[in-house]
């Protein structure tokens, strides 16, 4: 999901995943859509109207209680970023991301998924060429290698 100013700049505000939803705050509330999606690779998708949203709403007390969790942890996933944004400097943003988007496997802690620099830039409001700066000095000393495709955090 990302959102642009009128200029044309970008920040992207979340990646989903399988079985993510979208939308779901104008079928609640009314209002415009508040972010964009673009489909980075083929995906299916399911389209529901309002009337049937809310029926389903009202019908199955589990489907509201997850969507209920889902938006309080897009909304703490909200704070944390803006915490980041105003308490961190670029080296500590690109380092954070980094750490929230690795996973362990076979006893290493990477990246899997493909992610640009620009993607980076664009999720913890930086530019392009600074997160390659950082990502090139965090490789230089050893934190991070890149490999693959993949991203792998060092143990420090």
């Amino acid at each position: 999901m990302l959102n642009s100013d009128e200029e044309g700049r970008e920040v992207i505000l979340s990646i989903l995943g399988p079985g993510d939803f979208f939308g779901e705050m104008g079928l609640i509330d009314g209002s415009p859509r508040s972010a964009d999606v673009v489909a980075a690779e083929a995906c299916e998708m399911l389209v529901i109207s309002k009337a049937d949203f809310k029926r389903c709403l009202q019908e199955n007390f589990d489907v509201a209680l997850n969507i209920m969790k889902r938006l309080v942890e897009r909304l703490r996933e909200a704070d944390r970023k803006i915490q980041s944004l105003a308490l961190m400097d670029v080296y500590g943003r690109v380092a954070k991301l980094l750490l929230d988007f690795s996973e362990v496997q076979d006893g290493q802690r990477a990246i899997r998924r493909k992610v640009t620099k620009q993607d980076i830039a664009k999720m913890i409001g930086a530019s392009r060429e600074m997160v390659s700066r950082v990502m090139k000095d965090l490789e230089a000393s050893g934190y991070i290698r890149v490999e693959e495709g993949l991203i792998v955090l060092e143990e420090a």
